[in-house]
């Protein structure tokens, strides 16, 4: 018999390096899928984590391969220290994303790292994990993921928009739901503003004392990826290969730099957000950053809907606890016409301890 019930930790870390997002969290299943979550953490990189996991696209395979094994361990420990400062008992499963380490989906290469049967072992629980890997060798982009939480919990917006180290958005058309990156957001703004020895812009205060360079501006709004039909996904490998090296030919100062690229953010945003009477959940790191969402709003009439700072913070670790739920269950959790795969299916690695 299916259950209609699971307590799950879930795990997420994202290519912004902000941190890993721990949750204790209640699914249950009535008409619709609810959730409540108990407890929620984000554990800091220390800085050699931090070092590491930004160096990851320079690394060979074997490499990735050696670093997996210590990450999971890391991780796994981390999640172990959470679920021993909460005192949880009776989880049914861990479910977690792992770090993204290399994701060139044209290549049919997709590899997050944090997933190996270590991950399991240390924590002495089953874990589901590893959600990419299927959807790429079905022709699909591995990404986005979250649009099939979008559906099942937040159906009451018209679109979902998350700002993290990529913008990313989900909405239904034509009866299908539709989900893609637009550009980078926290992947940029941290890299630059770390020149000034800082992890980011608070509230976007510095951004807005810079002045738009057009000619940065016009050339960003220029590359390829924006031409491109969904389904289409980002990486850090696209920032490091044409994003940085396009803004450091300017010579700007940090101030400039920031200021150039929210606009571009907030363009680029403006362009997906067709309906103008549309309710928009913001969630992700990007939602503090007080002049962007002024941007934003400057460039769109939507009604931008910012939720508390518990889905804000940890909406990402939220749905991938329902995929795992969804996955337990042998049920759809990544969709083709989200990431272009050839078919729907169930996704994610079923880890057991000892086996």
């Amino acid at each position: 018999m299916i259950k209609v019930e699971y307590n799950v930790v879930a795990v997420m870390s994202g290519t912004s390096l902000d941190g890993i997002d721990i949750i204790y969290v209640t699914f249950s299943r009535s008409r619709n899928w609810n959730f409540k979550i108990h407890h929620a953490k984000t554990i800091k990189y220390s800085t050699k984590w931090k070092a590491l996991l930004a160096n990851l696209v320079n690394k060979s395979l074997g490499e990735l391969k050696v670093l997996d094994i210590a990450y999971s361990r890391y991780l796994a420990s981390e999640i172990l220290s959470f679920i021993n400062k909460f005192n949880i008992r009776g989880i049914d499963f861990v479910s977690s994303h792992g770090h993204t380490a290399l994701h060139q989906p044209e290549k049919g290469l997709t590899y997050q790292i944090g997933n190996h049967k270590v991950f399991a072992e240390v924590l002495q629980q089953k874990t589901i994990c590893d959600f990419r890997v299927q959807d790429v060798e079905y022709g699909g982009q591995g990404a986005p993921l979250v649009p099939v939480g979008d559906k099942l919990l937040f159906h009451n917006y018209e679109y979902c928009l998350n700002l993290g180290g990529f913008a990313n958005v989900s909405f239904k058309k034509n009866n299908e739901r539709v989900a893609f990156d637009i550009c980078p957001v926290n992947i940029v703004l941290n890299h630059y503003v770390s020149k000034l020895n800082l992890e980011y812009d608070n509230r976007g205060k510095i951004a807005s004392t810079g002045k738009v360079n057009n000619d940065l501006l016009a050339e960003l709004n220029q590359l390829e990826f924006y031409n491109q039909l969904p389904p289409k996904s980002l990486g850090l490998e696209w920032v490091k290969s044409l994003v940085f090296p396009l803004i450091d030919r300017y010579n700007l100062s940090v101030e400039g730099i920031l200021r150039t690229f929210i606009e571009h953010i907030a363009i680029q945003i403006s362009k997906v957000l067709e309906n103008q009477s549309s309710k928009i959940l913001i969630t992700g790191g990007g939602v503090y950053n007080d002049f962007l969402i002024q941007r934003l709003k400057e460039k769109t009439a939507s009604n931008i809907v910012v939720p508390d700072n518990e889905i804000v913070e940890f909406k990402e670790a939220l749905v991938f606890g329902l995929l795992g739920v969804l996955k337990e269950r042998n049920e759809i959790n990544c969709l083709k016409s989200v990431t272009g795969a050839t078919r729907d299916h169930s996704s994610g690695k079923i880890l057991f301890p000892n086996a």
